[in-house]
């Protein structure tokens, strides 16, 4: 008998809503089996789908995937909507959806939620994949510290809502040109433009404290899971050497740089991201 061909996943049939106590939440679910829960990162206009809408087709394969919009993005709530920020809001999640166990992948904001869960929950984490994602526990070394050159242009998103800008926010975070196309600058212009209440709010949170566990060399390298940091060497966001610092502190961890390569290593070396993610996910 020949095999029923399968319906491509798309926005529209994997994305679901939830509500937490706390959350009212965006979500796309694909896929079977064990749990892997994606966490995009900060930038206005920024979802689940935009950041791994390129690889939830070949993880969705051997894995149940989840995207989630996090609090403060795309179609979710407000950020404030409870005490705990993030972590509060992936924890809600995954207990209204009945799931205990998850492994984590996240990109640059995303991958910070990810290592803090991770530090806070070990017991519901599988394996942990960052991409792009800071050291929190120590300033940088050999790079500039502070307002990165890709922290300006997400910044500025936030505050010019135009397709000038927001070409140059696409182009700052990528290495090539190959996304510089119209249509995704307007996508994602208007991604942004759909919610402008969380640009506002994630402007007037700007100066407010962080909500999230210290993080320091020990709290770091208590991180057991098995590990995979994946980082582009031309990230102009956050600069790779975050990445070799949290190998040395990580006991368990490997890491994977691209050369040629952005901040969206997710989607600039989408076939080879999900390869390697893939493979590392069913290891035992």
């Amino acid at each position: 008998m020949a095999e029923t061909p399968q319906t491509p996943f798309t926005f529209e049939n994997t994305a679901r809503f939830v509500q937490t106590p706390g959350f009212r939440l965006h979500y796309h679910d694909a896929g079977s089996g064990d749990v892997v829960l994606f966490l995009h990162g900060s930038g206005p206009g920024a979802t689940g789908w935009s950041n791994f809408r390129l690889n939830i087709e070949a993880i969705a394969k051997t894995h149940r995937v989840l995207l989630l919009d996090q609090p403060g993005w795309g179609e979710s709530g407000a950020f404030e909507s409870a005490p705990g920020g993030h972590l509060q809001a992936i924890t809600e999640f995954l207990d209204t959806l009945g799931i205990e166990r998850v492994s984590l992948v996240g990109n640059s904001m995303g991958g910070i939620n990810a290592i803090e869960f991770t530090m806070t929950h070990p017991e519901r984490v599988d394996k942990l994949i960052t991409m792009g994602a800071p050291d929190m526990s120590h300033p940088n070394v050999f790079s500039p510290g502070g307002f990165s050159l890709g922290l300006q242009a997400v910044y500025h998103g936030y505050v010019e809502r135009t397709p000038a800008v927001y070409r140059r926010l696409v182009d700052v975070m990528t290495f090539g040109d190959a996304f510089l196309d119209d249509d995704l600058i307007a996508e994602r212009l208007q991604s942004a433009l759909n919610h402008e209440e969380h640009l506002d709010a994630f402007l007037k949170r700007g100066s407010a404290p962080r909500i999230g566990p210290e993080w320091t060399q020990a709290t770091v390298a208590a991180i057991t899971q098995p590990t995979l940091l994946i980082h582009g060497r031309d990230d102009q966001v956050v600069p790779y050497e975050a990445t070799l610092r949290l190998l040395t502190m990580i006991p368990n961890s490997r890491a994977l740089l691209f050369n040629q390569c952005g901040h969206w290593a997710q989607l600039e070396k989408a076939d080879e991201f999900n390869r390697v993610v893939s493979g590392f996910l069913r290891e035992a």
